[in-house]
């Protein structure tokens, strides 16, 4: 291998622009076929694009609230995936003229959340919190925010029917109009709940409402402007709510008696959407001194008996 004097090399460099400088500056013409003009002919370089991804795709990567463009690649919905896209949207002023994408739980967030929301529920066809379905926002970089970028993603995804709450899943199939005509297998309906031994909720798997199991979805309430729950007394504010709705659900009084008839689980969304104004909660019947058979959907007080007084 050659090597080369630093000095020597920066000589040589030196003494080649000397040259050209020389020439250039002595008028003796341009070299044959060229006009002098450096710019002539040249193609205008076009305004740089941003990239901007499309709605109505799925990608096997998993969900994030940052997209880079090296990490976006679609997939065909027919092959395994774990996010699809529902809508793109582009944040709005004042969120669109900050100097970095909007940060969790402010309103340019919320706004976004909100409108994925919305834009989720009219592609799957049905209110997505009774199913299996999870959404989220992913917005751009804070590189491609800098660089002009405003748009953000409505992404949906399909968790596992271990748990309601479990891991997301690799699906196959678009999830649009899934919930017109949805499988018992999509939407919520009964659980198998196995307490730890702090006397939490252990697992949660799903189950057939034919089979064996001890619990049952029974809709959804609206928590309002209250607090995300953590104190006991919050909880109980978050069951009573719940409670409404198992009365409806099963037929029997909402009274006082209907907390010896069923226990009941409140699950809100955890507290990074809950910061995004999903204010939705996931209500359950339980009844854990007993096994069911079948669903309670409208049996009255003869299927759900005072039984813990």
């Amino acid at each position: 291998m050659r090597h080369f004097s630093p000095r020597r090399s920066r000589w040589g460099v030196a003494a080649a622009v000397g040259v050209l400088g020389a020439a250039l500056l002595s008028g003796c013409g341009n070299p044959g076929g060229v006009d002098g003009d450096l710019m002539n002919g040249w193609a205008a370089i076009g305004a740089p694009t941003g990239f901007t991804p499309v709605a109505e795709t799925c990608h096997l990567a998993n969900f994030s609230t940052s997209g880079s463009r090296s990490a976006y690649e679609e997939v065909d919905c027919q092959t395994k995936h774990r996010t699809e896209t529902v809508y793109v949207g582009t944040f709005a002023s004042p969120a669109a003229q900050a100097s970095e994408p909007p940060a969790a739980g402010s309103a340019g967030a919320r706004a976004a959340y909100k409108v994925c929301d919305d834009k989720t529920t009219a592609y799957v066809g049905g209110p997505w919190r009774t199913a299996r379905l999870w959404i989220g926002v992913t917005q751009p970089t804070a590189a491609a925010w800098t660089g002009g970028a405003r748009w953000y993603r409505c992404e949906v995804v399909e968790s596992s029917s271990v748990e309601d709450d479990g891991g997301l899943v690799q699906r196959l199939g678009s999830l649009r109009d899934a919930l017109k005509q949805p499988s018992p297998q999509q939407l919520l309906t009964c659980y198998s709940v196995k307490l730890d031994k702090n006397g939490k909720i252990g697992t949660m798997p799903a189950a057939p409402c034919a089979a064996t199991h001890n619990a049952e979805f029974v809709g959804l309430w609206d928590a309002g402007d209250r607090a995300y729950p953590e104190t006991s007394d919050q909880w109980d504010e978050f069951h009573a709510g719940c409670r409404g709705l198992i009365a409806s659900y099963v037929g029997v009084p909402d009274d006082e008696d209907l907390q010896f008839r069923a226990g009941v689980i409140s699950l809100p969304g955890g507290e990074d959407v809950w910061a995004m104004g999903d204010r939705v909660v996931r209500c359950y019947l339980w009844v854990d001194t007993s096994s069911l058979k079948s669903s309670l959907k409208g049996k009255g007080a003869k299927a759900l008996p005072v039984q813990y007084q």
